[in-house]
């Protein structure tokens, strides 16, 4: 099936070059989606597909292109779609409950496939909407879409702003440091090993699969380790906090920094952040991102600017009598600033 979808995905993408190049039209979304059931019988590998998989495939496609005219329009490096291999292929869908998949018991019926046996990762909660499978590191994943209904927490009349860095991972207007626990840099030492491994077999051997799949497997146990860290963190400030203020980072620009990068890209700021926008908004909460700039440089008291400050200075001593962390004064500006604009409740 899903070597289906990638051939699919490969002819969709070649239609839209060809006519482009050729007659200069510009093919869209509806104008494939329109053609899928008329192209199904033309090619006998995806005859027995459900045309919902196939439809799947071509929004898939649009938004490649979507994705692709945005980064043109914005100045970015666009980077056009291309044809996908076998190693970059990994997921294909059915977009509508009932017809084409089902949950049937503790399994899950799909169209073309079958039964298929699953470990349930927890209850369903809400209406089941679409359903997405996933190849991840040679294990498969049902990644389900529903639709739920708000369950706002009960107010707290609590506030708070955090400030995150790298030698803590965040740093609260009330002085708490949650510490970086550094998952990449710890398990660098062992990542060696696996990539050397897989640098002394033999290439398209056999072995050296084994050894590159053990490699991405240690790979997604850091990235499950980091997210699952973030996770419960969100969990608990969505908990004690009815408005959260942090700053508003250009990670993008920031990982420019070479001897940072790495570090940067490991804290995994940007995910805090998404995650923690994305459950206030479950739980009624807000969530305020105000400008960083001088935030760590300027006095919480007396709005001193501290022109000579480093990134090695990590205390502050102003001449109003504020001696505080760096971190813990720059988590209060932020608090302060999210106060100067309005809270804004964030909505679905």
């Amino acid at each position: 099936m899903l070597e289906t979808c990638r051939h699919w995905y490969n002819d969709c993408l070649s239609e839209r070059q060809v006519a482009y190049a050729e007659r200069g039209e510009q093919i869209g979304k509806f104008e494939q989606l329109a053609k899928v059931k008329e192209r199904r019988h033309v090619n006998p590998w995806a005859a027995e597909v459900h045309s919902h998989v196939l439809q799947v495939v071509v929004t898939d496609v649009d938004k490649a292109f979507q994705a692709f005219f945005r980064r043109v329009r914005g100045g970015e490096t666009p980077g056009y779609p291309r044809y996908k291999s076998q190693s970059r292929f990994h997921s294909f869908g059915y977009k509508e409950y009932g017809n084409g998949f089902k949950v049937d018991g503790r399994r899950l019926r799909l169209s073309g496939i079958g039964r298929v046996a699953l470990r349930w990762h927890r209850p369903i909660q809400g209406t089941i909407k679409t359903v997405r499978l996933v190849r991840k590191v040679g294990w498969w994943y049902a990644c389900f879409a529903c639709e739920v209904e708000q369950q706002p927490l009960p107010a707290t009349g609590q506030e708070i702003a955090i400030d995150a860095g790298l030698t803590a991972l965040i740093v609260t207007s009330q002085g708490e440091k949650i510490e970086n626990p550094h998952w990449f840099r710890k398990a660098e030492h062992k990542l060696r090993v696996f990539q050397r491994r897989v640098a002394r077999r033999k290439l398209d051997g056999s072995n050296r699969q084994k050894a590159r799949l053990q490699l991405q497997r240690y790979y997604k146990r850091i990235s499950n380790r980091r997210k699952d860290f973030h996770n419960k963190l969100v969990y608990s400030l969505i908990q004690q906090y009815d408005r959260i203020a942090c700053e508003n980072l250009h990670i993008t620009y920031m990982v420019h920094n070479r001897k940072l990068a790495k570090s940067i890209l490991d804290a995994s700021w940007g995910y805090l952040i998404r995650h923690l926008q994305s459950k206030a908004v479950e739980a009624g909460r807000a969530v305020c991102l105000v400008d960083p700039s001088y935030t760590s440089r300027i006095c919480s008291q007396c709005g001193h600017l501290f022109e000579a400050l480093s990134l090695n200075d990590r205390w502050i001593s102003c001449r109003c009598g504020l001696s505080l962390d760096r971190d813990h004064n720059a988590a209060i500006n932020i608090l302060n600033r999210a106060g100067q604009v309005r809270w804004a409740l964030n909505s679905p």
